[in-house]
Formats: structure tokens, C-alpha cells, sequence
């Protein structure tokens, strides 16, 4: 059981969640425990979604009519919002982009085809998303570029001990995950990005799992880029972030092209706008961004290190709970700085089997390789189950997902 600050936490925020107060079945409450793949909205986002749609639904910075210009207003607060939120010393270090990947996905074909070249190299960890491996890859393809890993022991953790012998002269870009999605730790983020840099090299952090559990600020932090969703942090799908340092954005060339990104436009070519219209082409998700505005409204309104501080108390419970069955198995070091997700297997029993005899009893979980396919095939398992907390759930869910881990062993004759 948790007590304070978790337990207040909950109390003061479950309501807020109409979507958690419903039977999936009659008689089956909900247990909703998939935080890290997306989490629930609260009725200020829901309303703020409703608000701009029933009443200031219009394009930005194009029009100059009422309906134009409060869109506009509103979406330019929302930047402003999520500036200061993760401590940007400008809101034009503030690109909106759909989600994480696309963040990624705009660095690597952007800052990154213009930066990095053949025999250059890309520096990521063992405990990546397949969202910054991907698109690394296929850059460091294109590029004649190599692609080099800091490993992960039989634990999870990582050798930070070879860390300087993989940085060479010929590093160009580490990128690396604040906070796993699949073991929940914290990554050394000081640490990495001092050497890095002592190497000259570029750092993106995925900031996907880190921004909606711990406080952020990118100045003390000086990491080069930052990438994060807003469906991991209560606000809507769709909408992401990608903040960058200012020298960085001003001298990478277009993603996408076409509308706002432009200033000028002839017959021969065209005028790039300025950072970081530059890199909004089209018309963006408008209602996405004032939907993450009254997210991030909320989060601090509570208090991120106060979230933080519940998150850990949280995840105290969780790997307790489960490491009580010895047949459960806790991917990760479990005396380490951890956020509430545990990744887990439990003997004779498959992971897609127990997601769903779990969600029979209303329980939401996750199964699979989260996608994190190399991680999971270094440990020689081809899944695994993970349960992720937020801010919303109760202690008494922690003990039905135990309890109802245990009748599935019953029922495979496990346990």
C-alpha cells in the first residue's frame, strides 16, 4: 500500500477521468494499467478539444477574421506553454510534430543528412524504441554512416563503462531514452551528455516516458534536441514535440514543404519561413496543441515534482507486489531510479496469453516486444508483459493485477 504523495495524488485527480469510471463488461471494472503506450485525458483537455472545435475551429496565421485569429492565438499560447513547461528559453525552440517519432524522424532526415556522412557514426543504447533505431539506421545507410550501441547487461543496466571507448572522433549524434519504456530506469542522462559532447558530438533525447513522469528542463539538462508526445502525458493523440537548440534549427533545411513553412514562393524557388514555421508544413493539429496546452495546464497546476515523487512510490509498489510470485520475472534492475512501468514474464505462461486472461477480468496490460525487438531478443525472449502506472491509479489495482497474475498461473497448472 502507498500512502502520500501517491495516494493523495490519486484521490485528487481519479475523478477527473470519466473514461476510468466505466465496466468493459457487466460487472468487470476497468483496471487500466497501459500508461506507457498512452494515457487517459482529463476533462480539462476533453473540454479544451471541445471548446476550440465547437467555437474557434479555424486555420491559423492565415486568416484575419475572429474565428482565424483566436485559433492562432490559441495555438501560439499552447507553444508558449510547452516552452516553459520544459524550460526552453524560447517558444520558436518549439516545433509541433504529430508524435516522438516523427521528432526523430525529422532530425535524422533533416540535421542528419546534412551532418552526417560516410564513416560517421551514431551513437544509441541497448534499450531503445525501435523509434530512435530506425530512422538511424536507414540515415546511417543512406550516408555510408555506422550505427554503434552502448550495451545493456543480463540486467538491463548499462555498461556505462564503455561509454568513452565509443566515442570517437568520428561520433557525430548520441540518442538515447530518458527513461525506458520497457525496464522503466532513468537513464544517466548528465553523465551521456557530457561526454558527448566532450566529444563533439549532437544529443537527442527521447523524452517519450521521461516528460510525462519527472520534471524536465532542457537548458540545465543541454541536451541538443528533445522529442515527446502528448498522448503520454494526457493530452491528445497526434500532437508531439520536438524542442531544439536555436542555432540547430535555424541552420537545418525543410523537412516536408508546402504552406506556412514558406515566405516566399516564385516560379524558380522558394523562401524558407522562420524557426520553427519552417518546419509546420501544411496545416497542423491545430486542436492537437491547445489539447496538450491544457494538458501541461494540468500537470503543473499539480506539480511535476510532486508527480514524480508519487511515480516512485508507485513503482515501489509495483515491483514489490510482483516479485512477490517467484514465477514472475522483472525485466530490469529493481534497486534502481525507476519510473511506474515494470515489463515482466511469467513462467509457463505467454505474455499474449496472460494480457488477455487479464483483460477478462477488465484488466488493461501490454504485451509484446514494446516495440524494443532487439532489447528483447538479446534476452532471449521473443516478449514480455508490462503494466504502467500513472498518476490516476489506485493501489487496490496493483493487487488485482497480482491477483489475477496468480489464477493464470492456476490455470496453466504454474502455479
Amino acid at each position: 500500500m502507498w500512502g502520500d504523495p501517491a495516494m493523495s495524488l490519486c484521490a485528487q485527480t481519479r475523478a477527473d477521468f470519466p473514461i476510468l469510471n466505466q465496466e468493459v463488461r457487466p460487472g468487470v471494472a476497468l483496471v487500466y494499467l497501459d500508461n506507457a503506450a498512452t494515457t487517459q485525458k482529463p476533462v480539462a483537455v476533453l473540454d479544451a478539444l471541445d471548446r476550440y472545435y465547437r467555437w474557434n475551429n479555424a486555420n491559423i496565421h492565415r486568416g484575419v477574421h475572429a474565428l482565424a485569429e483566436r485559433a492562432t492565438a490559441d495555438y501560439e499560447s499552447a507553444r508558449k506553454k510547452v516552452a516553459r513547461f520544459i524550460g526552453a528559453g524560447s517558444a520558436r525552440q518549439v516545433v509541433f510534430v504529430r508524435n516522438t517519432t516523427e521528432a526523430i524522424n525529422l532530425i535524422a532526415q533533416s540535421w542528419g543528412r546534412a551532418n552526417i556522412g560516410p564513416g560517421d557514426e551514431i551513437l544509441l543504447t541497448e534499450l531503445e524504441h525501435h523509434s530512435n533505431i530506425v530512422p538511424w539506421q536507414l540515415l546511417a545507410r543512406e550516408k555510408g554512416a555506422a550505427v554503434r550501441y552502448l550495451p545493456v547487461d543480463t540486467e538491463c543496466r548499462l555498461d556505462m563503462s564503455g561509454l568513452d571507448s565509443l566515442l570517437t572522433e568520428r561520433t557525430r549524434l548520441v540518442a538515447f531514452s530518458g527513461m525506458s519504456n520497457v525496464t522503466g530506469a532513468f537513464g544517466p542522462m548528465g553523465l551521456i551528455v557530457e561526454r558527448a559532447h566532450a566529444a563533439g558530438a549532437v544529443v537527442v533525447l527521447d523524452g517519450a516516458q521521461l516528460v510525462p513522469h519527472a520534471p524536465v528542463n532542457v537548458a540545465e539538462m543541454d541536451v541538443d534536441f528533445l522529442a515527446f508526445s502528448g498522448h503520454k502525458m494526457l493530452g491528445p493523440t497526434g500532437i508531439g514535440v520536438l524542442y531544439g537548440k536555436r542555432r540547430l534549427l535555424e541552420s537545418m533545411p525543410p523537412f516536408q514543404s508546402g504552406g506556412d513553412m514558406i515566405r516566399r514562393v516564385t516560379w524558380e524557388g522558394a523562401e524558407w519561413n522562420d524557426v520553427p514555421c519552417k518546419f509546420e508544413a501544411g496545416t497542423p493539429n491545430i486542436a492537437g496543441a491547445i489539447g496538450l496546452a491544457a494538458a501541461v495546464d494540468y500537470l503543473e497546476a499539480i506539480g511535476m515534482e510532486r508527480i514524480a515523487a508519487a511515480d516512485r512510490q508507485m513503482a515501489a509498489h509495483l515491483l514489490e507486489a510482483l516479485g512477490q510470485n517467484p514465477g514472475v520475472k522483472i525485466l530490469g534492475p529493481i534497486q534502481s531510479a525507476r519510473g511506474a512501468v515494470a515489463a515482466f514474464t511469467v513462467d509457463g505462461v505467454h505474455p499474449h496469453d496472460l494480457a488477455e486472461l487479464l483483460n477478462r477480468e477488465g484488466i488493461a496490460i501490454r504485451a509484446g516486444h514494446h516495440c524494443a525487438m532487439p532489447l528483447h531478443h538479446k534476452l532471449g525472449l521473443a516478449a514480455s508483459a508490462r503494466a504502467s502506472l500513472y498518476l490516476y491509479n489506485k493501489p487496490v489495482e496493483i493487487d488485482l493485477l497480482v491477483r489475477s497474475i496468480r489464477q493464470a498461473q492456476k490455470l496453466f497448472g504454474v502455479g
